[in-house]
């Protein structure tokens, strides 16, 4: 794997795409985990879990050839209740109706496996929706951007014309907080900021 510092363990496009933009070079090896909360888990220890998770998978499956994994999860949360990706239509919908006119949190967590032990950093960020407008749902849903969106949007996208204002990290709510992420690479002497 040459030129290459670390495993990503997501087949998320956003997270590829945000680590390109600091610089960072990476192959990309997603984990299988099971994804279910667990009875009586927190929301916050339940998206460190997830990240902790696929990085150790990856990195106990010999996946890695020795190289740093980076695991990540991003969980959108209001009334302490997980909005998951959607499955279909209607819990897209509901969900996105649920969002209208509040605040809710968007909770990212990231992990770091590398000289034998693992590291976490958890991001936290608030989300304003503006109300929306019945017919804006179905038309937003046609676009198909809400499929396998954590919350039902992307902010990055066609969704962001929903939102009022944040409080936190823009890139923890794309799905990977840049600045907890660098914290990291630096701990770990993973190198990033290269010419592209």
């Amino acid at each position: 794997m040459a030129n290459i510092d670390l495993i990503l363990a997501s087949a998320s496009p956003r997270r590829a795409q945000l680590l390109r933009q600091i610089g960072a070079r990476f192959a990309i090896q997603p984990a299988n985990i099971d994804e279910n909360q667990h009875p009586g888990e927190s929301v916050t220890l339940y998206v460190q879990r997830m990240a902790r998770e696929k990085a150790e998978t990856i990195a106990l499956k010999q996946l890695a050839n020795g190289l740093p994994v980076l695991g990540a999860d991003t969980t959108v949360v209001l009334d302490n209740r997980i909005f998951p990706k959607p499955t279909d239509k209607t819990t897209a919908l509901a969900t996105l109706r649920a969002l209208s006119g509040r605040s809710h949190r968007v909770l990212s967590a990231i992990a770091v496996v590398a000289e034998g032990h693992t590291e976490l950093r958890l991001s936290e960020t608030f989300v304003r929706f503006r109300n929306i407008e019945e017919q804006e749902y179905e038309r937003y849903w046609s676009t198909g951007e809400p499929q396998g969106k954590a919350g039902a949007y992307a902010i990055q996208g066609l969704g962001a014309v929903f939102v009022e204002g944040i409080t936190g990290s823009y890139s923890g709510v794309v799905g990977l907080p840049l600045m907890q992420t660098f914290e990291l690479f630096e701990r770990f002497n993973i190198a990033c900021w290269n010419a592209r």
